[in-house]
């Protein structure tokens, strides 16, 4: 498979009006299936009356519920004796999957073989769009294990030709870079700034190596720090969405959204502060639903599913590069958002103001912010730390201008509540200085403190 190409053309390239239709075959089927073997929705059906048959296209399932994580978990052990989305039977089910957990009992998902071709097949689509081809060498730096990320790509590098070496972690020997020479390497954005640092420091410089394109996923990101690996690299940098339920899509060379794979998962934006669906263009919670081709068969399916992820619909146009599956903005983890005087701000609108280009020329790009509650009665605070790597020579106040220019612009309405009753406060540290190096985790970059 040449650089370029595509994966699956003639579903990839699909009319708008062929794809709709398709869509709508894998509605009316996913759902009769759900009725027919999820005993989740065989109850859910029942209980909001709802007739399986009259879900005819992708629009009736606007007229639906939303279920979401917290559904899930009321729906499996220890809340129930059985896990009542699993939906084949005990001997079909390949492997077993859980959720962080980070908001409580992990959830539970069931893939059978057939669902991870499905998987598979979606990140496949991505890594063709982004030039990967036959022959390709690709470091996997995500944990192989319960998330099914790294098993995913390693799967669909698998249908496309290409070799996946699987590190796991970033913190790999540099050997592996000279001595396989890969040409692509996935990781999330501290991951790949943090190698691109040590190969420094070891003296060899990140653009000579022979990866010839980065992918971020994993997380969201500021596109400022996105900018900045592209220069430590002086590589194109893609960026991929994914989950355990499924959502996997990816930017292609025109970099400008990720395509969502609708014939493989519909995708629809909730406003659930409007209990409604916005249109095209707004901002929501991506909501999904499996989509099954017809004959298919899923582990655990989902029909309106709240991500709890943000995102907002960009188009459903073709795109340059060929492709007429719809393009989303790279969504943003709702629990990463925390709400400061009526305004939402997510550690995106942090990591922005740190990954200020100027800033970048004294700052690691580690960082966290607190949100605390102040003297006086509505008070915030918003602390933002940023490690240095020499405190003794960073121009503070410079800093704190540029986050301030970047922050501010995004969030007019606190500007206007700044020594009233919000106030954005600085600290600068050493390396290794930050909270986030004492705990275990992944690192929570933003934390409300407020009783």
């Amino acid at each position: 498979m040449e650089p370029g190409t595509f994966y699956n053309e003639a579903v990839e390239r699909l009319s708008r009006d062929e794809l709709n239709a398709l869509i709508d075959e894998r509605v009316r089927y996913t759902v009769r299936y759900a009725a027919d073997h999820s005993p989740f929705y065989q109850a859910w059906f029942r209980d909001h009356g709802i007739d399986p048959a009259s879900i005819t296209a992708h629009e009736d399932l606007l007229g639906l519920p939303v279920v979401s994580g917290k559904t899930i978990r009321e729906h499996q052990p220890p809340a129930t004796p059985g896990f009542m989305f699993r939906s084949v039977a005990w001997e079909e089910i390949f492997t077993i999957h859980e959720t962080s957990g980070t908001s409580g009992t992990p959830k539970s998902f069931f893939l059978t073989w057939d669902d991870w071709l499905r998987y598979a097949e979606k990140y496949a689509r991505s890594f063709v769009s982004q030039g990967f081809g036959r022959g390709d060498r690709i470091v996997i730096c995500a944990s192989y294990g319960m998330n099914v990320g790294a098993n995913t790509m390693t799967l669909a590098a698998r249908d496309i030709g290409m070799t996946i070496i699987p590190t796991g972690r970033c913190s790999f020997p540099h050997r592996i870079l000279t001595t396989y020479r890969p040409t692509g390497i996935v990781g999330s954005v501290f991951k790949l700034i943090h190698l691109a640092r040590r190969m420094l420091d070891e003296g060899l410089v990140p653009a000579d190596s022979s990866l010839e394109r980065l992918v971020v996923g994993g997380e969201s990101f500021a596109e400022e720090s996105r900018t900045y690996v592209a220069e430590l690299w002086q590589r194109e940098v893609f960026n991929t969405y994914g989950s355990t339920e499924g959502t996997m899509c990816g930017e292609c060379v025109v970099r400008n959204g990720l395509h969502v794979p609708e014939d493989l998962v519909h995708l629809d934006v909730y406003d659930p502060a409007l209990r409604s669906f916005v249109p095209d263009g707004e901002c929501g919670r991506a909501v999904l639903t499996t989509l099954l081709p017809v004959g298919g068969h899923a582990g655990t399916l989902l029909i309106n599913y709240d991500t709890e992820d943000t995102t907002v619909v960009m188009t459903r146009e073709p795109c340059p590069c060929g492709r007429t599956h719809m393009k989303i903005m790279n969504p943003q983890r709702e629990a990463e958002t925390v709400w400061i005087l009526g305004v939402p701000v997510n550690r995106v609108d942090i990591e922005r103001g740190v990954f200020q280009r100027a800033n970048m020329e004294y700052l690691t790009g580690e960082y966290e912010a607190f949100v605390y509650g102040g003297d006086g009665e509505g008070e915030t605070i918003l602390r933002v730390s940023m490690e240095c790597s020499d405190t003794a020579y960073t121009p503070r106040e410079e800093i704190a201008e540029n986050f301030r220019k970047s922050f501010f612009r995004y969030k007019p309405d606190l500007a206007r509540s700044i020594g009233d009753t919000f106030s954005l406060v600085f600290s600068l540290t050493e390396p290794g200085g930050l909270e986030l190096y004492r705990l275990k985790g992944r690192p929570k970059r933003l934390v409300d403190r407020r009783s």
